[in-house]
């Protein structure tokens, strides 16, 4: 466990272990979780779920769902299953480890109310590798692409579920592609800005399987003040 840092979260009523050296979530997967709105009953599906934060976020906050996390690096998977243990959730979460290119509705017994995925941002030929697999991985489009997750989870959805996810604000016409493309309709998108004044860098995105045309353009989001403290609406996901 040397190799393993613990962190709490939400007020210390989550306990995750991550990897020091090895791939570390971000403030990504928090706004993505917070802007997740479930309901009792809900069968929840996370695309690439690395230590298991935003599904034992999501069962947190409501105990009546059921969230399969999905990862394809066995480490990764071995760290989420240790994760959800440890917080006592086996009942609510369950982590598999596969290429979700390879995912059937018959691996999370039937069609998902909810998908939900942090993904990797960069394509698999920009930028520098991360020499690290987990970080390089998690970052860039090797093992999976953008058209490969949104493809996925329109197979998995019923109809009218909703796929969430957060990517870098520059590729957001891909993303309407994409959804567009697999049957999900864009009905939500949220821009991201580290500070105000400053260009929006991600945006979180959801949309509806067999939905009608019509798009919400929410407020912005702005993560830090000034003085680079959390902004207030950043902070309240923090709290349980």
């Amino acid at each position: 466990m040397d190799s393993l840092t613990a962190d709490a979260f939400l007020n210390g009523n989550i306990r995750i272990m991550q990897n020091k050296t090895g791939y570390r979530f971000s403030i990504d997967a928090i706004l993505l979780a917070s802007h997740v709105d479930t309901h009792p009953g809900d069968k929840v599906v996370d695309i690439g779920t690395g230590c298991g934060i935003i599904a034992l976020m999501l069962a947190y906050r409501n105990p009546e769902i059921k969230v399969y996390g999905i990862e394809v690096q066995k480490s990764l998977s071995v760290l989420a299953a240790i994760n959800v243990k440890d917080n006592n959730m086996q009942d609510r979460v369950i982590i598999i480890c596969s290429d979700v290119k390879d995912l059937k509705k018959s691996a999370i017994s039937g069609p998902a109310d909810i998908v939900v995925c942090n993904p990797p941002y960069r394509k698999a030929k920009s930028g520098r590798i991360n020499p690290d697999n987990q970080r390089a991985f998690a970052r860039h489009e090797i093992k999976i692409t953008l058209p490969d997750i949104i493809k996925t989870a329109g197979s998995l959805l019923r109809v009218s579920g909703r796929f969430i996810m957060i990517y870098p604000s520059e590729r957001t016409a891909d993303i309407i592609t994409n959804m567009r493309l697999y049957g999900i309709e864009p009905k939500y998108l949220k821009f991201v800005y580290s500070k105000k004044n400053a260009e929006s860098k991600l945006v979180i995105v959801e949309g509806v399987k067999g939905g009608r045309p019509g798009a919400t353009i929410a407020s912005p989001l702005v993560i830090y003040r000034d003085d680079g403290s959390y902004t207030d609406d950043v902070g309240r996901m923090f709290i349980p």
